[in-house]
């Protein structure tokens, strides 16, 4: 199929599950299916949820609060719940399972209290080929992803974003605070906000894709090849390590390998993979 036709077979999958609960992070993936799920359904039955826990970037619920009021669905704030969950902070494999399984729950006790047959999340096409346990979590509680359904891809997805003007076409990826932390490494508030703080004081400087690996005392930072230089002159090399110590890292590094999705995984055995995909 074409991606006319692709995204044809969204729609159709929309119509077909009529009013729904979309769980809306504001990245670019929910934003297009919120938009195409009120195009195709309607405002009135949309209902748009974002988590707040500890665990997201602090800086993308105002973004997404404003994108939300511009397609003009109603907008509900939701605890995910999952700091309470050991299984979730003893942050093994599949940690995402369980953050998933708890946000998932939570938007389905919303949907039988509204009345709303579906919920459902952004999973693209290419996720499903990736190491992502949360896919799992979702499938296994029904669960809907039109997006991956309808097999469109990222590349699919920004395309089609940019010709309803969204202004997430092309906004870099920004996944929970705890992909951030190093696999066995407990997740922890302080934790999260350390990343939080360091991601937004590198974003003040002007980076735009990139990450700050928290492992223990040693923060990695991966931008994108050709901005290292950007990284390491004066006086920005020393700003970062001064407020990165500040945070409490004791170590800070660049990963010269660059910035890439999910690089913690790079760490993971396949028999962890197969564990954290339950396989």
């Amino acid at each position: 199929m074409n991606l006319k036709e692709r995204h044809e077979s969204l729609q159709k999958i929309l119509k077909d599950l009529g009013r729904v609960i979309v769980a809306y992070s504001g990245g670019v993936d929910s934003t297009f299916l919120l938009k195409a799920a009120v195009d195709t359904l309607g405002a009135e039955n949309v209902l748009a949820c974002t988590s707040i826990g500890i665990a997201e970037p602090g800086h993308l619920y105002e973004r997404a609060r404003k994108t939300a009021k511009s397609i003009g669905v109603e907008l509900m704030t939701v605890e995910g719940g999952e700091m309470d969950d050991p299984c979730f902070t003893a942050n093994n494999a599949d940690r995402c399972f369980h953050c998933k399984s708890h946000l998932g729950h939570r938007l389905l006790e919303i949907a039988q209290e509204r009345g709303i047959q579906h919920v459902i999340f952004g999973t693209n096409r290419d996720d499903l080929d990736d190491f992502r346990p949360g896919n799992r979590a979702i499938q296994a509680i029904g669960i809907r992803s039109p997006l991956a359904e309808a097999g469109l891809t990222k590349d699919d997805i920004r395309q089609l974003s940019r010709q309803v003007s969204l202004p997430t076409a092309d906004q870099p990826a920004s996944p929970c605070l705890a992909s951030r932390i190093a696999y066995g490494l407990e997740i922890t508030e302080q934790r999260l906000q350390q990343v939080d703080q360091a991601e937004s004081f590198l974003r003040s400087l002007g980076f735009v894709e990139f990450r700050v690996r928290h492992h223990d005392r040693i923060a990695r930072i991966e931008v994108r090849p050709p901005d290292v230089p950007k990284l390491i002159v004066e006086p920005v090399r020393s700003q970062v390590v001064e407020k990165l110590k500040s945070l409490g890292f004791q170590f800070v590094t660049i990963d010269l390998q660059g910035f890439r999705s999910g690089s913690l995984n790079e760490a993971l055995s396949q028999e962890q993979k197969k564990a954290g995909m339950g396989v």
